[in-house]
């Protein structure tokens, strides 16, 4: 304890960066994306070189270990430390120049490639490794990992495209790394020209030759014939030799068009072996997947396995020739069905799902956890079909599964095994697993690694690939580099063992008593929480991503994004960091700007879902305690308008948030004083539909008279199904579900959509007593009282359930609290399991019920907002095509309105709630043509363009009914 807080003033007073200590930011970098944890004294974000040189001296004077961290994306372990984490994300993250003319641009360690390759863009050239993190792996990781990507078989690896490094040493020597020795440091030079005069013969005969050789140190690039690169031969070092501070990078053209050729082969023998007759006719890349990984997935030409060729040209039809040239010679070789994809946004649907595979993986499909490791071997080429047949064997033989896929035409291979971490027994079947899949690895002349590193994951095996004096070499280069050792100590040279430092070894060896039931995970929060690997999509920025993680998106802080909530629950489970359990203020603290959006649910590739972990934390972290006064203002809100409506208080409501006894309102209830108070509607929906005139009910109006809901009894208790009256156009029926924002905020909403349900011949159904979803008490983790009124909402609803009759929702986020969070909570209860099979939305109803229904003519363009739990839970096609159908062009805004329910409302959220709003909603609708219809199915989003914008949104029925009164009045 001394020692660390020593190491913290000293290095306080030496570096202008941040400078962290606290349990909570070290708990956020104990993991990268591999399977190992080590927990860290403390994490410095350097402002610049100078920055690093002080912190280095620092360390030394302590005799501290340090380790470099980018993005995290590691899958070898290499990120994790236990000495100071320099966190090159925050401050040295810049693309310093690019130069069109040169090819060649200047980054700092933590710049993003994806911001790389946006710069070079505007002048057709682009980094060409490309690994499927690309959007949040930074370029300093990637010239430690040696980073490749899809893209080597045209462009090479990270160690073929570096120019020159700026580099540190852990002794305080800086050193700028490219060709020859004479711009190093004497020591330096002077060693490594020993090292390379002491072992010619070894270094030229050494070396397996494959396009992917990724394992141990380079040093065969120190050789006179290879021009003695030393910036090549520290590339891959894995932040053992020296700390990056700076690199020039070359760029490579791309092409002006591309096509994707999709091959089909009967299985993934066929596809490898397949894979390196291809490279002879020029592709970008071939990588190859088999059914395994891609399930359900829509596009692909039928088989088992398939290659995705890619190729360029000057043209689009160039490219497409090019790609039909390829289809013809793989049919040739094996090929039994191909397509030719050429369109742009056809390509990237398929790269999406290669891209994610690094994350869909880690599930298998029936749902088993998988693991790095022996994701990313590499062999010749042509030998790769051979080697993953004895790899099924070898599988077979320890009851292992895996889903291969990768880079076929370079001979590397993902995978992620369903390997047993979690006991004593099952980490010592993956101990001698290792060391026989080495030998295989070997035996078909290949590399431990092809594009991840060794990391710890596999280190300690080096000497099968290498042998004893090759390792030996080894730990005389970093000795000539790092003689003290003090850089990311363990890794490479002198290595830990493969089985020590588990992150799954402190975890609890039973599941913790929880609230939601976690279908997926059975039952098991700690399960759920595991389901984070690190990938890290969580944390890319770029507009059109996705949703998540929208606080990430504004802060750009770890703990705001999915994996640093989940890293801090993994600890808070863990115990030694974050010791306080459900009561830790860390973890409480990241999860207050979590807007509970459900982004990552869907845009997560293993389907991390914050916004239930959310409520299951808050649930436990307020058990027996008092609440905020904003759970109790927000999480009772279908209480509290109900109350107002019995008391018919809306006008004196509604007056009162005009006067200054709002403010003091605001401050009671811990609500934002900046956000303007929502207006209560005079006549909630509910009491609009069962108060119309009873005629009107028995006659109808239109094609579809109301339907009654008969409840001679207790709903629930025997009661008769609700029936719908005999009529003219008498269609199908369901239940039209009148939430609480819809009922008591909204209720033009629910009115428009019963006239164009009623107009689609739907004969609707509401409830005769207050129904509620429960979602205000879940988001705010009041699950007891959540549950109680969920169970009392299946009540009311029984008849109808039992009748079979759908359940049309009009609010997003309670449709989709109906979808999947019932369920969850009451794992028990088959009406709940039955009510969120029923759940439809709007349009999602209409295209059902009425399919041949045509809604009217709008004719207009659109701008608005997808409601975050519609794109992560229910989804949006249905919308999509009802809008194209009215004549409603154009696109909604991605990512989230900012509001998220009680979110914006609570004190201190306004700002990020805002800036949530700027990123793409604000922007939007500032751009919209003047006679756009501004659409927001949700009640936030409309209240946000209300509140920060002139626009006023509307639900997609309230635009449609407005046309079919227009439509009636013209035929009047």
């Amino acid at each position: 304890m001394a020692v660390r807080e020593g190491l913290e003033r000293a290095l306080r007073a030496a570096v202008r960066g941040k400078v962290a200590f606290d349990a909570g930011s070290r708990a956020l970098v104990t993991m990268d994306a591999s399977n190992y944890r080590r927990v860290p004294l403390g994490v410095v974000a350097p402002f610049d070189a100078d920055d690093v040189a002080a912190a280095l001296a620092v360390c030394r004077e302590f005799e501290v270990p340090v380790v470099a961290r980018g993005g995290g994306t590691s899958v070898a372990g290499q990120a994790t430390g236990e000495g100071v984490v320099l966190d090159f994300t925050r401050h040295m993250n810049a693309v310093l120049a690019v130069d069109p003319g040169a090819r060649t641009a200047v980054v700092q360690p933590g710049a993003v490639l994806d911001d790389l390759r946006r710069q070079a863009a505007p002048h057709g050239l682009t980094f060409g490794p490309d690994p499927s993190t690309h959007g949040r792996c930074t370029l300093g990781g990637m010239i430690g990992n040696n980073a490749c990507g899809a893209h080597s078989v045209a462009w090479g690896t990270t160690a073929d495209n570096v120019h020159e490094l700026d580099v540190l040493t852990y002794g305080g020597d800086r050193a700028r790394l490219g060709r020859g020795l004479g711009s190093l440091p004497g020591p330096l030079a002077d060693g490594l020209r020993a090292l390379v005069d002491g072992d010619l013969a070894l270094l030229r005969t050494g070396f397996p030759v494959l396009p992917r050789r990724i394992s141990g140190y380079a040093l065969d690039a120190l050789l006179p014939e290879r021009g003695t690169d030393v910036a090549r031969a520290f590339t891959g070092s894995e932040g053992t030799l020296g700390v990056l501070t700076q690199a020039v990078v070359r760029l490579v053209e791309v092409p002006a068009a591309r096509a994707l050729a999709v091959l089909a082969y009967p299985d993934e023998g066929a596809a490898a072996d397949a894979a390196h007759l291809l490279l002879p006719h020029g592709p970008l890349t071939v990588e190859g997947m088999a059914a395994d990984l891609v399930g359900q997935a829509s596009g692909l030409p039928g088989g088992g396995a398939w290659l995705f060729a890619e190729t360029g040209g000057a043209t689009a039809a160039e490219a497409a020739s090019r790609a039909r040239d390829l289809c013809r010679a793989a049919a040739a070789d094996g090929a039994c069905g191909h397509t030719v994809v050429a369109d742009p946004a056809g390509q990237r649907a398929l790269w999406r799902m290669r891209d994610d595979a690094a994350g869909t993986a880690t599930r298998l499909p029936d749902g088993s956890e998988a693991w790095p490791g022996w994701e990313d071997c590499a062999v010749p080429p042509a030998r790769l079909g051979a080697y993953l047949r004895e790899f099924r064997a070898l599988l077979g033989r320890y009851g292992l599964r895996g889903a291969p896929f990768g880079h076929f035409g370079e001979g590397c291979v993902h995978v992620r095994l369903d390997v047993d971490l979690l006991t004593d027994e099952g980490v010592r079947r993956y101990r001698d697993f290792s060391g026989e899949m080495a030998d295989l690895v070997v035996a078909h002349g290949g590399s431990l690694s092809g594009e991840h590193g060794d990391g710890q994951a596999r280190a300690e095996l080096l000497p099968r690939m290498y042998g004893p004096e090759m390792v030996r070499l080894f730990e005389r280069a970093k000795a000539v580099w790092d003689p003290a050792g003090g850089l990311n100590p363990g890794m490479l040279v002198r290595p830990y063992r493969l089985d020590e430092n588990l992150r799954f070894a402190p975890l609890p060896r039973r599941p913790v008593p929880v609230a939601f039931g976690y279908p997926g995970d059975g039952g098991d929060f700690t399960a759920a929480v595991r389901r984070c690997v690190g990938v890290a999509k969580c944390r890319e920025t770029a507009v059109g991503t996705g949703v998540m993680c929208p606080s990430f998106r504004v802060t750009g802080e770890e703990r705001h994004s999915t994996r640093g909530r989940a890293r801090l629950l993994h600890e808070m489970l863990a115990g030694e960091v974050l010791p306080d359990g459900w009561r830790s203020e860390e973890v409480h603290e990241a999860l207050d700007l979590c807007l509970a959006c459900k982004g990552c649910r869907s845009d997560c590739p293993v389907g991390v879902d914050m916004a239930t972990y959310k409520a299951e934390f808050l649930h436990h972290h307020y058990a027996g305690r008092v609440r905020p006064a904003a759970h109790y203002a927000m999480g009772w809100l279908p209480l509290w308008l109900r109350w107002a409506a019995a008391l018919r208080a809306a006008p004196l409501f509604n007056a009162a948030a005009r006067t200054p006894l709002a403010g003091a309102a605001k401050r009671v209830g811990g609500l934002a004083p900046e956000r303007p108070l929502p207006r209560l509607a005079a006549q909630p929906f509910t009491a609009w539909w069962h108060g119309r005139d009873a005629r009107t009910a028995e006659a109808g109006s239109g094609n579809g008279a109301p339907a009654r809901w008969e409840h001679g009894r207790t709903p629930g208790h025997g009661a008769p199904a609700p029936t719908a009256e005999a009529g003219p156009g008498n269609g199908a029926v369901a239940v039209l579900w009148p939430d609480t924002f819809t009922n008591y905020l909204s209720p033009r909403t629910g009115q428009a959509a019963a006239a164009v349900l009623d107009d689609a011949g739907i004969r609707l159904l509401v409830p005769p007593r207050p129904v509620c979803c429960g979602l205000t008490w879940i988001s705010t983790g009041q699950l007891h009282r959540a549950r109680k009124v969920m169970r009392r909402t299946l009540d009311v609803l029984a008849p109808a359930l039992a009748a079979g009759h759908p359940v049309i929702g009009l609010e997003p986020s309670c449709t989709a609290s109906l979808r999947t969070d019932l369920p969850e909570l009451l794992p028990d209860d088959p009406r709940a399991r039955r009510l969120a099979s029923s759940v439809r939305t709007f349009a999602q109803a209409l295209e059902e019920l009425a399919p041949d229904w045509r809604p009217p003519r709008v004719d207009r363009p659109v701008v608005g907002q997808t409601h975050c739990h519609q794109h992560a839970v229910l989804g949006d096609a249905a919308e999509r095509r009802l809008r194209e159908r009215a004549g409603l062009a154009g696109e909604l805004s991605g990512g989230c309105c900012g509001l998220a329910g009680n979110f914006g409302f609570e004190r201190g959220h306004y700002a990020v709630s805002v800036a949530c709003a700027e990123e793409q909603l604000l922007p939007a609708l500032r751009q919209a043509p003047p006679d756009a219809e501004v659409i927001a199915d949700g009640f936030s989003c409309r209240t946000q363009i209300r509140n920060l914008s002139d626009g006023q949104g509307r639900h997609l029925a309230e635009i449609l009914a407005e046309s079919l009164g227009r439509k009636a009045c013209k035929h009047a």
